[in-house]
C-alpha cells in the first residue's frame, strides 16, 4: 500500500465516523447513516481522482475504503449515545480527517507525477469535500464555509508545509507528517482558541 492509499483509508474512516454522528444528529435510519458516512468518506478522494483523470477512482479500484466507512456507519448507529456532547467529538475528529486527508490528496498528486500548484490544490480538495458534501446533505452550514474558520487555509497551509518538507528533507513519511502537523495544528487553534480570518465588514455608504 503506498502512502497515499494509506492516507487514504485512515481519511476515509475518521471522516465516515463523523459523517455518522452528522447522521444521528439527523435522526436518520441505518441506511441514512451508511449513506452520509461513505459519502462524506469518499467525496474529497472521488473529486481528487475525477480532476486528476484517474480511472477509475480509488473507492472502486479498491472498495476497502467504502466498507471501512460503511462498517464506521453501522458502529456508530450503535453506539452514538455514549457521546454526551456529538457536535464536539464532530469538529474535533473532522479536523483530524482534514488533516490526513490533505495529506493523502498531496501523496496521490505527486505519485501521479502532477506540478507542485496542482498537488497543492488536490490536497486542499481532498480535505474539504467530503466534508461539505456531508453538511450540505444533512442541511447544516458547511464547516468550511462558516465565518472565519480557519479551514481551507489550514489546509493551504498543510500542503504547502508538505511540498517545502519535500523539498527541504527528502520525498516519503515526513512530507505528509508534516503537512498532517500543521493542518491539524491550525484547525484545532481555530476551534480550541478562536483563531480566525479577518471577516468582510460592510462600510455604511459615504455621503
Amino acid at each position: 500500500m503506498t502512502f497515499g492509499a494509506g492516507f487514504d483509508l485512515g481519511a476515509a474512516l475518521v471522516f465516515a465516523v463523523t459523517g455518522a454522528l452528522v447522521a444521528a444528529r439527523a435522526q436518520l435510519d441505518p441506511i441514512g447513516f451508511i449513506f452520509v458516512a461513505c459519502l462524506t468518506a469518499a467525496g474529497g478522494g472521488t473529486m481528487r481522482d475525477l480532476l486528476l483523470g484517474r480511472t477509475p477512482v480509488f473507492w472502486v479500484a479498491d472498495p476497502l475504503p467504502v466498507a471501512v466507512a460503511a462498517g464506521a456507519a453501522i458502529a456508530v448507529f450503535f453506539t452514538h449515545y455514549l457521546l454526551a456532547s456529538r457536535m464536539a467529538v464532530i469538529i474535533w475528529l473532522d479536523a483530524v480527517a482534514l488533516s490526513v486527508a490533505v495529506a493523502a490528496g498531496v501523496a496521490v498528486a505527486a505519485a501521479s507525477g502532477h506540478p507542485v500548484w496542482v498537488q497543492v490544490v488536490m490536497g486542499v480538495v481532498t480535505g474539504c469535500f467530503g466534508g461539505l458534501l456531508r453538511d450540505v446533505v444533512v442541511g447544516e452550514v458547511p464547516l468550511v464555509l462558516k465565518q472565519g474558520e480557519l479551514y481551507v487555509t489550514a489546509a493551504l497551509a498543510g500542503a504547502g508545509a508538505a511540498i517545502v518538507a519535500r523539498e527541504a528533507v527528502a520525498p516519503g513519511l515526513v512530507p505528509l507528517a508534516a503537512c498532517t502537523g500543521v493542518t491539524f495544528l491550525l484547525r484545532g487553534g481555530s476551534i480550541r482558541y478562536g483563531w480566525r480570518l479577518p471577516s468582510f465588514r460592510a462600510r455604511p455608504p459615504r455621503p
